[in-house]
């Protein structure tokens, strides 16, 4: 690459640097982007560049395929509920023991080997997030609704963001594993997606930004963005957005609907794709955006 295209690349992205400095972003991380390597150091050198550069990350985490994996080695059998797995006690000590530990102090690492300071919490941490028994709601074929009990799994209730405002001004990258505490003081399971975008609304947060394992909402086989809510639920309607997307989808628009200014699904495959997205003009996902 010539000097000449190299200092383009710079200044296509000092708009950008200059309009999110010391905004807040938080990123939901997971899929590919976690599980292989090569795409875990671009990532972290994604998050410490953003915080150098004076963009504030908030990283929240998955972990399923973890969790699969030591309840496999561990012979604990799984228990589905029309195709959710109910989440006993002994899953939640493994649910909590891989997100909290494993995962958590990984991501940690891996930021901190790449030059920034990472600090590894949960929901229960300082009460940032309360949490309520979430229950499944399925339409029976007489037209009433059934609630059905998935175990030690929550619904964000409440967020306090006092140790991230903590953790900010030292100049801390807080990552976040999505466990809180319920009504009773029991550990419950939060969907990463769902934390992430309520975190993101409690603070406001300027973007929320989901790492998927697709190019992002399609439409005839092509990525579209620039999206406003009232498009994307018409997409809805059409049966365009439906699958594991709708959840995603409609994650990014309880954010929007908080105060979030722009909520983006991206490619998680694609290297550096962080920095794709919030630098360039062309993005490699969706963007949802306030009307």
């Amino acid at each position: 690459m010539d000097p000449a295209q190299r200092a383009r690349i710079l200044l296509e992205a000092l708009p950008y640097i200059q309009r999110f400095h010391k905004k807040t972003v938080v990123i939901k991380y997971g899929g590919a982007a976690m599980d292989k390597a090569d795409l875990r150091d671009r990532f972290a050198q994604d998050v410490v560049l953003l915080q150098y550069v004076g963009i504030r990350p908030i990283i929240v985490h998955g972990g399923g395929p973890q969790i699969n994996q030591l309840l496999k080695s561990l012979n604990i059998q799984s228990h589905f509920v029309s195709g959710h797995r109910y989440t006993t006690p002994e899953t939640m000590e493994v649910v909590e023991m891989i997100l909290s530990g494993r995962v958590n102090k990984e991501i940690v690492a891996q930021i901190t080997q790449a030059g920034g300071r990472a600090v590894g919490i949960s929901g229960k941490d300082a009460g940032l997030v309360r949490a309520r028994r979430h229950w499944l709601e399925e339409k029976k074929t007489d037209g009433s609704t059934e609630k059905i009990d998935l175990g030690l799994v929550g619904d964000v209730e409440s967020v306090e963001p006092g140790v991230l405002e903590a953790l900010d001004e030292k100049g801390f990258i807080p990552v976040i594993a999505p466990v809180a505490l319920g009504d009773n003081g029991e550990t419950l399971n939060i969907n990463a997606d769902t934390m992430a975008g309520a975190l993101a609304g409690a603070l406001p947060a300027e973007k929320l930004i989901l790492l998927t394992d697709t190019p992002g909402i399609l439409e005839d086989g092509q990525t579209i963005t620039g999206l406003t809510p009232e498009r994307v639920r018409s997409l809805i309607d059409r049966g365009i957005i439906q699958g594991g997307m709708l959840p995603k989808v409609q994650c990014c628009l309880r954010a929007l609907d908080q105060g979030v200014r722009r909520a983006h699904i991206i490619d998680g495959r694609v290297p550096h794709a962080l920095l794709l997205e919030i630098f360039t003009d062309q993005g490699v996902g969706t963007l949802i955006m306030q009307d």
